[in-house]
């Protein structure tokens, strides 16, 4: 895909995997389902935190805006971030404003808070109605199908490091 298709087309947008220091990642629950985009009712729903970039925004700020929007957690620690952007179309059927899908980066995060931070509810917005932690190895079976592929990518990018804080216990 060209640059010019990939800007004009695709939504910029970040993800976050956020792992706490035994090397587990944390996945929310979306409110709502996926039924008719590739997903069962009650089915994908668990995903890490992510949303769009604001316009003039950094994809650093935008990291911990929504982290902090979805979740509740401030204490974090940037670790790394994916080199360019992947990806994804959204399926027939799910219209988000003009965009064809959207394009994502990652950033890997290390929690350094305490778990009575996470709050679901930010500004009377909610995301997510549950949240654990898990393997980063689960990412791809808990996502609605039509973003699997990024997830499986960035869960390749980010093995290496996820078993760096492992090692550091």
């Amino acid at each position: 895909m060209d640059r010019k298709t990939l800007i004009e087309n695709y939504r910029p947008n970040i993800g976050v995997a956020l792992f706490n220091r035994d090397g587990r990642v944390w996945y929310g629950r979306r409110v709502g389902d996926f039924e008719g985009l590739g997903a069962e009712p009650g089915e994908h729903r668990w995903q890490m935190p992510q949303g769009g970039i604001d316009k003039g925004e950094s994809a650093v700020d935008a990291a911990f805006r929504e982290l902090e929007e979805e979740s509740g957690i401030v204490s974090a620690r940037l670790l790394t971030m994916t080199p360019g952007w992947l990806p994804y179309d959204f399926p027939a059927g799910y219209k988000k404003k003009h965009w064809r899908g959207q394009r994502q980066k990652w950033a890997a995060m290390l929690f350094e808070g305490d778990e009575s931070e996470i709050d679901l509810v930010h500004e009377g917005h909610r995301e997510f109605d549950d949240w654990r932690w898990g393997e980063l190895e689960d990412a791809p079976s808990l996502i609605v199908p039509f973003k699997r592929h990024v997830y499986e990518e960035l869960m390749a990018a980010f093995i290496p490091l996820r078993d760096f804080i492992r090692s550091m216990e």
